[in-house]
């Protein structure tokens, strides 16, 4: 099973930018289909973005369309997500998560999780 780490939260200003990585060990993301999550206090979990690892292919949430970029970096096997103009409610612990193949954006369905990182956005 592939772990996953995150990094690159912080807290920013309403406008800011933030770019969270999830770098993978024990096995290759190659197989792998990467999704972004997110959840805010007392909220469930919500999808962000996915991209495909093999495919290409790129999802984003409706909430974050045209503000996000998801990318890999093959050589460091780890996929990013950048976030532009960032909003008070894109508060969240942001969590990347692997899965084989399918549907991607039901949380559950996925079968590696890291143990997220934290953005706050002040207003």
């Amino acid at each position: 099973q592939v772990q996953l780490v995150e990094s690159g939260g912080g807290l920013v200003q309403t406008g800011g930018s933030l770019r969270l990585s999830c770098a993978a060990s024990g096995r290759s993301l190659s197989q792998y289909i990467i999704g972004w999550f997110r959840q805010a206090p007392g909220k469930e979990r919500e999808f962000v973005a996915v991209i495909s690892w093999t495919a290409g292919w790129r999802y984003y949430g409706d909430f974050v369309k045209g503000r996000a970029t998801i990318f890999r970096d093959n050589a460091k096997n780890t996929v990013y997500l950048q976030m532009n103009s960032l909003k008070p409610e894109d508060t969240a612990v942001y969590y990347c998560a692997a899965k084989d193949d399918g549907t991607y954006r039901v949380p559950d369905e996925y079968d590696s999780w890291g143990q997220g990182t934290q953005v706050t956005v002040s207003s």
